[in-house]
Parts: structure tokens; C-alpha cells; sequence
């Protein structure tokens, strides 16, 4: 660009600029010295002001016209007509008010400064012949339509006008130099800067030619430097970035160029800015420092990372290297595992309250057996024991819930059509949504495979994540449910750190409900976590999804945006071609004589075992401490043929009891109790005859105790 077009290009913005500042406030002074009128002369008060309403109009449209970035001839144009606009009006009222003699004529002097004292117009000519063309706005329609009846005022006005407009114009030329000449300066200084520029350029050439014996190094730490496998960055001890490696780049997203000469506290996302000084006040101090922080990628999302830095002393200089490693999967991992192993802790505490809680159930359910064959209660008496005994069997059902989420529970993995499952278990819930004014829709491939799975617990999985749908839309809406297939690669890990490469069929059930924030997210599938008022949920509904999904070695994920939809995902490995295992059926025990020995250490179930089995006319044997049943059994095992052991006791465990049981005398019949299902003492090898899963009957306890043994043969 040369001086002339850039003192051009400078002219045109600086016209632009004061053209619309001039317009604006040009309207509003016309506006403002409307009350000048009414106290000079108030008869013609409207008209003038009609006159200024309409000039002011007129501004408001020149300065609209301003915007438009048209040349400076344009700018200039648009300024001259706004100057002949204003002077019309003036000539006007001088017409309306006085004539030659009206004091109105001092707007003409307020034009001539403004438009040429104030207003670039950068030619002498151009001011010179807007100052006439004012001027005879001002002297032709008095000469015309006034009569001269005050010779002097009006040659004195004129007079006044015409040094008035002169001063302006020299005044203008004036000015024009004086910025021609700055304008002119900036433009040379430019070209002085960049021709510097260009001798610097010049000058590192020059240097880099007379140090080409240092090219091998420094291409060697190039090559280390960028192909790091964890971001470098070397700032200065203000933290202005110098050096950046390309790995650096890709984590961040960024151009080497954006972020070279960028301080590094503009990636932080922390918001500890204390923290931060401290931070480069250990590194300039000689300390290595290793810590995380997340920083601001381009695409407005963040990045965890673990930073390794520390300070270089170069030339008597201190910069800071810096290595950053992308933690964020490791993270996500991690929570994934401290996930799994608190579910793990949190089902084997639940699977110990449970077993104690059964115990506890048994008792109060066999004692309550007990008392019902009591003559001598009356009705009142019976009803109270028929509401203690449905609370305890209610009880029993929660604790079976428990002890599902505690993953203590058989399953029968055979090949599932999850379509059906999805099916089934939505025309049971049908009723239920409907009340609720939620409408259930299903959207399911008919293409997919079967999953390796157990129906009953899938079902569990459906039911709870619509219910946890309908929880989620209490003015009713709408949950949908998909199934699809597909096969997942290296991107298993990527939907969940847990789910291995494979087949899979996907469940997804999204609701158009309240959503889930990002606070309670990482908590949803906690036992116990509920959203609810209390006495609404027990919060095991997704704990339960987690932990069935799990132990069918798939994986659950969840996305919500709050106040419009929820999605849960369930993903199970698919099951082409899968036979399942018939296992074996055992033969029917033949029935024995001999006494009963119950083993039991709550002293309460024991009571109610004893006295139950004692009632059907059994000779028992009843004790409360493992070893000392061992011992019996080994003094009086001839005479014993049935035994009724609970697994889970101090001293000696239930399981090696039985075991020693039938070392001693394999022909024993061993019937277990346990408040967990008898698959998980098969699949122990223990050798049982048959299983009693508490709490319990009095019923079921003498229907086994007599398929076991003949009772005549038992009798006292």
C-alpha cells in the first residue's frame, strides 16, 4: 500500500467516524434549542419546529448512511448535505423571523464551525466552495424574498459571515497539513518497521549460517522434543509459553503458532490462583513438581493431566519444563474399579445383614408357627400374630431383594430373546404407567441375537429401569425402549472402561423426564442413594441394574441433560449358537433311621427347628456350638441319620462341618440352612441331600425332614 492510499484509507475512516458523531449530535442540538424559539418568537413556535423535527429526521438518515463503508467522496457527500440541510433550515427560520435583521443568522457562523472547523474534509477548494455555497444559502433568498429595509445590520451580518467562513477555511487548511504530515509520519514509520523487520530477518539468517555447527544438535532435540509421548511446554517464569512439542498440541487442540507467546495460565482450568504462584514459586526455587490440573482444550471441553515440572537455569535465565501426560481415561478407569469394588463391599455386607437378618426371620416366623397350635389364644391374640407373621414375610421379601443386590442369588443362564423379556415386562407394567399417565413405546430389532442370561433377573433389569423412568416424569410422558446389535472393538473401552471387546445386544430406555445432574451422576448406582422423599424409595432400584449387569459381564451407561431426557443403556454380550448345560439331576434319597442332630448357633431358630421337628413325633438332638456337635456326631454317629446344620457359624464353619459329617459316615442324610440359595453351596462341592433356604415354615421343614427319613423308625 502507498503513502497516498494509506493517508486515503485514513482520511475515509475518519470521515466515517465524525460524520455519524456529527449527525447524532447535530440532531439533537437542533432538537434541544427548540425552547429558544418559543421565548424569541413564540408565534411561530410549531412552524420552527416542524422545521427542526424534520432536519433532525434528516440527520438520523445521513448517520445511518454513515455505516455503510462506502469512499471517502461518499463520506464526504453525505457530511456537505447534511451541512446545505442544516442551513436550509436556518434560512428558513431567518425568512419566517426578521429577515435581514434576524438574530437567527448566528446559526450560520455555528455551521461554518462545525463543518469546517471541526469536520475533515481534507481540501481547501472543497471547504472554500462549501463556505460559498453556505453563504448564499444564507444572502440569495434574502435578496429575493426581503425587503432591505435595515441597510447596516445587514451589511454587517454579511461581514460577519464571510470572516467568520475565511477564518473557518484557513482554519481547515491549517489542519489538513497537520495531519497530512502526521499521517504521512506514521505511514513512513511503518515502512521504516518493516523494513527493520526485514533486516532482522536478514540478520537470524546470518546468524543461523555462522552457527551451522550446532544444526546436528539442536536437530536431535527436535526430534526428542516432538516425538515425546506426553506433552512438553518450556515457559518463562511468568509463565509465557516459548516452546510447545506436538504431542502438546494434539492434547490441547491447538497450533503450535496460538500457542507460542500464550501465558500458561490461560489452558488452566483451575480457578485457585494462589495455588498457582505457589506452584511457580517451588519451581523457581530448583523444585521438581509433579501434580494435576485441567486445562481448556479448542473445543471448549477440558483435559485431566499430570504434570511434571521443573526449573532450567539457561544463560542466567529461568524457564520451566513441563511434562503433561493425559490422565483422563486412567481416571475414568479408576473410578470405574473404586466403583465395581465399592458395589462388591457394599453386596458382601448386604449378603451378612442379610443371612443374620434371615436368621432373626426364621425364629420370629417359626416361633410364630408355635404359637399358632396354641388352644389357648383367643381371636384378638391370632390376629396380631397374623400381622406379625405378614410383616415377617414381607421383611423376608426385602431381604431377598438384598440379597439379589448382593449378588447371592442363583442364576439360570440360558439363551434370552431380550425382545420377549422387553415385551413381557412391559404389558405387566402397562396398568401401572398408564396410571401414571406415562405411555411406554417400543422400538425393538427383530434381527437381534439371543443374550447369554437369566430371564428372571433381565426382567428385574426392564422393571426397575421403567419404574426408575416413570419416577422420573411425574406429570406423566413418555419412556421408549430400543434393542440393537452390535460389534465393538477397540472402542469397548471407550463407551465403558469395564466392557470388553465383543458382541453385544443394547437395551437403551430413555424417558422424557426430569434428567440427571452432572452432582449426582457418579452416585445413581449406589445402594441406599436415593433422590426420593423418604418413605418413596429404598434407592436399590439401579443398584440392582448395576449389579445383575455386571454378573452377566456386561455394562450399564447413562446420559441426561436436566429437565428433558435420561437414556440408560444396557449392554449384554449376545449368545450365537449357545447351548446350554442340563445339569444333572440327582437321585431321590432313600429314606433312613435314625435320630435327627440340628446344629444351629441362634439359639431362638434352633428352639423353633428342635421343637417343630420334635412335634412330629422325632427323636432330636439339639446343639448350639459346632465343635461340640462334631463330637456327638462322632460318638453317636451310628445312631444318627439325618442332620439339620445351619452353614454360616463361629468356630467350625457349616460347610466343613458337613463335609467332616460325611467323612465320618457318608450314608448321613444332611439337610443345610441358609439364607442364600443352595447353587452357591453346589457349586462349593458341598455335599448336600437337600436345602432349606431361610426363613422358613414349619411346613417345609417336616415335608424334608420326611422325605429324608421314615418316622416310625424315629419314634421315642
Amino acid at each position: 500500500m502507498g503513502k497516498e492510499e494509506y493517508i486515503k484509507k485514513e482520511i475515509t475512516k475518519l470521515l466515517e467516524y465524525w460524520g455519524g458523531i456529527a449527525s447524532i449530535v447535530g440532531a439533537v442540538v437542533i432538537l434541544l434549542l427548540s425552547p429558544l424559539d418559543y421565548v424569541v418568537t413564540p408565534e411561530n413556535f410549531y412552524k420552527f419546529l416542524i422545521y427542526r423535527v424534520v432536519t433532525a429526521a434528516l440527520f438520523l438518515i445521513i448517520f445511518s448512511l454513515t455505516k455503510i463503508h462506502g469512499s471517502q467522496s461518499y463520506q464526504v457527500s453525505l457530511f456537505i448535505a447534511a451541512a446545505l440541510i442544516v442551513s436550509a433550515m436556518i434560512e428558513l427560520m431567518i425568512l419566517s423571523h426578521g429577515g435581514h435583521q434576524s438574530g437567527y443568522f448566528v446559526g450560520f457562523i455555528i455551521v461554518f464551525m462545525l463543518s469546517l472547523g471541526f469536520m475533515p474534509l481534507f481540501s481547501t477548494a472543497m471547504a472554500g466552495v462549501l463556505a460559498v455555497t453556505i453563504y448564499l444559502i444564507y444572502f440569495i433568498p434574502l435578496l429575493l424574498f426581503d425587503q432591505i429595509s435595515n441597510l447596516p445590520v445587514f451589511i454587517n451580518n454579511n461581514i460577519f459571515l464571510l470572516a467568520t467562513a475565511s477564518t473557518a477555511v484557513a482554519w481547515r487548511h491549517y489542519n489538513d497539513e497537520i495531519f497530512t504530515r502526521k499521517l504521512s509520519l506514521e505511514y513512513d514509520l511503518s515502512q521504516e518497521k518493516e523494513q527493520l523487520a526485514q533486516y532482522s530477518t536478514k540478520l537470524e539468517d546470518l546468524v543461523a549460517q555462522r552457527t551451522k555447527e550446532l544444526a546436528v544438535s539442536e536437530q536431535k532435540y527436535r526430534g526428542l522434543f516432538d516425538n515425546a509421548s506426553d506433552g512438553v511446554a518450556v515457559y518463562d517464569s511468568n509463565g509465557i509459553i516459548v516452546n510447545v512439542n506436538r504431542k502438546f498440541c494434539e492434547v490441547h487442540g491447538f497450533p503450535v503458532e496460538a500457542l507460542i507467546g500464550t501465558n500458561i495460565k490461560v489452558l488452566d482450568a483451575g480457578k485457585n490462583d494462589a495455588e498457582k504462584q505457589a506452584r511457580i514459586r517451588r519451581l523457581l526455587d530448583g523444585e521438581s513438581v509433579i501434580y494435576e490440573a485441567r486445562h481448556y482444550r479448542k473445543d471448549g471441553e477440558t483435559v485431566l493431566l499430570e504434570i511434571s515440572a521443573k526449573g532450567l537455569h539457561i544463560d542466567g535465565v529461568v524457564f520451566i519444563q513441563a511434562f503433561h501426560r493425559d490422565i483422563s481415561d486412567k481416571k475414568r478407569l479408576e473410578e470405574q474399579l473404586f466403583q465395581s469394588q465399592k458395589m462388591e463391599s457394599i453386596g458382601m455386607l448386604a449378603g451378612g445383614l442379610a443371612h443374620d437378618f434371615n436368621n432373626i426371620l426364621s425364629a420370629i416366623v417359626g416361633h410364630i408357627e408355635l404359637l399358632t397350635d396354641n388352644d389357648r389364644l383367643d381371636a384378638d391374640a391370632r390376629r396380631h400374630l397374623n400381622v406379625i407373621e405378614s410383616s415377617a414375610r414381607r421383611a423376608g421379601q426385602m431381604i431377598s431383594k438384598l440379597l439379589k443386590f448382593a449378588r447371592k442369588g442363583a442364576f439360570d443362564f440360558q439363551p434370552v430373546d431380550l425382545n420377549s423379556v422387553v415385551r413381557d415386562t412391559t404389558e405387566l407394567m402397562n396398568k401401572t404407567l398408564s396410571h401414571r399417565n406415562v405411555e411406554a413405546r417400543l422400538d425393538l430389532d427383530s434381527t437381534i441375537p439371543h443374550i447369554v442370561g437369566d430371564a428372571n433377573q433381565m426382567e428385574q433389569v426392564v422393571m426397575n429401569l421403567v419404574v426408575n423412568a416413570a419416577d422420573a416424569m411425574p406429570e406423566g410422558g413418555t419412556v421408549k425402549m430400543t434393542t440393537a446389535a452390535k460389534t465393538f472393538r477397540r472402542e469397548a473401552a471407550q463407551i465403558h472402561p469395564l466392557l470388553a471387546p465383543g458382541s453385544y445386544v443394547i437395551l437403551s430406555v430413555t424417558d422424557s423426564g426430569t434428567g440427571i445432574s452432572a452432582a449426582i451422576k457418579n452416585k445413581i448406582f449406589d445402594p441406599f442413594f436415593t433422590t426420593k422423599e423418604q418413605g418413596k424409595g429404598t434407592g436399590l432400584g439401579l443398584a440392582m441394574v448395576y449389579g445383575i449387569v455386571k454378573d452377566h459381564k456386561g455394562a450399564v451407561t447413562v446420559a441426561s441433560q436436566v429437565g428433558k431426557w435420561t437414556t440408560f443403556q444396557v449392554y449384554i454380550p449376545s449368545a450365537p449358537g449357545w447351548q446350554p448345560v442340563q445339569p444333572a439331576i440327582p437321585e431321590s434319597p432313600q429314606p433312613v433311621a435314625g435320630k435327627v442332630l440340628i446344629v444351629e448357633d441362634e439359639s431362638d431358630t434352633l428352639k423353633f427347628v428342635s421343637e417343630t421337628v420334635q412335634s412330629f413325633g422325632y427323636s432330636v438332638i439339639s446343639e448350639g456350638d459346632a465343635v461340640r456337635a462334631l463330637q456327638i456326631f462322632k460318638e453317636r454317629s451310628d445312631e444318627i441319620a439325618l442332620v439339620i446344620s445351619d452353614i454360616f457359624m463361629p468356630a467350625i464353619d457349616g460347610r466343613d462341618l458337613i463335609k467332616n459329617f460325611k467323612a465320618i459316615k457318608p450314608s448321613v442324610k444332611v439337610i443345610a440352612m441358609s439364607g442364600y440359595q443352595i447353587e452357591d453351596f453346589v457349586r462349593q462341592d458341598i455335599p448336600l441331600d437337600d436345602f432349606l433356604r431361610k426363613p422358613f415354615d414349619g411346613i417345609d421343614l417336616i415335608r424334608k425332614v420326611n422325605r429324608m427319613v421314615r418316622p416310625k423308625s424315629l419314634l421315642s
